[in-house]
């Protein structure tokens, strides 16, 4: 067997292994004190929202599938079977998020405009982020959150590009700077 096709054929064999510690550092990441968990909402098939979008009016909004919920579901599990006590759950006004929110029964969910798309608007990306980054430097840094919201949201404050599902742990750090501790992948 050729040099390479060996090096292919051992870093297939390993890339299971290595995405669950990845995984399961993040998860560690979690429970640590300081740490918050951004969570783009679960799996809700379609891009941005129909024509008529009406905040408030879900029959206007891309929602979650059944396969969303179940998603949601079962991060909510998770997080309970890691032992994690979270004290706040915070969301995106978006149907979407609200539900995804409310199936991880973790805590009290919390409307926060700051999480809202602005996938269709970018004239308030920077402000929204702004005012995202001063909650995160505010938060107290033994109170546990999930922040419940869109890609854009997320990318526009961290630069990763999240799956629906996908929970990226974080610290404020200095002068509001986020650092990226880790991400758990969609948990199918």
């Amino acid at each position: 067997m050729k040099p390479i096709a060996v090096f292919l054929a051992l870093a297939l064999l390993t890339f299971p292994a290595a995405a669950q510690e990845d995984a399961e550092a993040a998860w560690a990441a979690f429970a640590e004190p300081g740490s918050v968990a951004l969570l783009r909402h679960a799996l809700a098939p379609g891009t941005g929202d129909p024509a008529n979008f009406t905040l408030g009016d879900c029959t206007t909004q891309r929602n979650l599938s059944a396969e969303g919920r179940t998603q949601a579901e079962r991060i909510g599990a998770a997080i309970r079977a890691k032992g994690i006590a979270v004290e706040r759950v915070l969301t995106s006004q978006w149907c979407r998020c609200r539900e995804t929110a409310a199936l991880l029964e973790q805590a009290e969910v919390e409307d926060f405009p700051a999480l809202n798309s602005f996938f269709a608007d970018r004239s308030t990306r920077d402000a929204q982020t702004a005012e995202l980054h001063a909650f995160l430097a505010g938060l107290p840094s033994g109170e546990k959150a999930i922040l419940v919201t869109h890609q854009v949201n997320i990318t526009a404050l961290t630069g990763v590009y999240p799956a629906s599902g996908e929970l990226i742990v974080i610290r404020s750090g200095t002068e509001g700077a986020i650092e990226v501790l880790g991400r758990i992948p969609t948990l199918e």
